[in-house]
């Protein structure tokens, strides 16, 4: 059974744990690390619902082989976007790649930090963003996927967490524009 709003690709690629971090969540635990993983994703960072090329595989220690993130499908050029608002904490280059990463505003200390490569930014270190701001386009393939793709990744402090968390996955309710009852 899928859950309502969640693609089948991110479900194959193992379903977002609702608000909790648990041990098949976090790839390296830090004590005291059991803050849940608020769902504060308003947005995918490409596309509207991008398949999941390569899902979420927490090494088994700090240094041990692993996914620490998504691998998202998309096409160069495709803009990236902030999953939630935050203050960009990094937008350069690493190892050749360009990279941009994203405090989350009111998720804790250590805040969660979002990070989304290879993307051309179009953002600076500083800046605040909202959900859905444009931090930059996807860069040329680099090798990481057999096409070009998004690697969307997720920090708090030193942990590693799977970023598909972030996202909702109830079902979606309407509300009506005019009427509403106030509390």
């Amino acid at each position: 059974m899928l859950t309502a709003g969640v693609p089948a690709s991110v479900a194959r690629a193992g379903p977002p744990s609702g608000l909790r971090a648990d041990a098949a969540q976090v790839a390296e635990p830090l004590p005291g690390s059991e803050a849940p993983v608020p769902a504060v994703a308003r947005t995918w960072p490409v596309g509207v619902r991008p398949e999941v090329v390569r899902g979420w595989d927490p090494p088994a220690h700090p240094y041990g082989p692993g996914h620490r993130g998504v691998d998202l499908a998309a096409a160069e050029g495709d803009p990236v976007r902030s999953v939630a608002a935050g203050r960009v904490a990094f937008a350069g280059r690493v190892a050749g790649r360009g990279v941009v990463s994203v405090d989350l505003a009111g998720t804790g200390e250590p805040p969660l930090r979002t990070t989304y490569e290879p993307v051309r930014a179009s953002v600076h270190t500083g800046d605040e963003v909202g959900p859905g701001t444009v931090l930059g386009v996807l860069e040329p393939p680099t090798g990481h996927c057999a096409g070009p793709c998004l690697h969307w990744g997720l920090r708090r402090g030193k942990a590693y967490l799977n970023p598909l968390s972030l996202l909702r996955t109830g079902p979606s309710r309407l509300l009506p524009v005019n009427g509403v009852p106030l509390p």
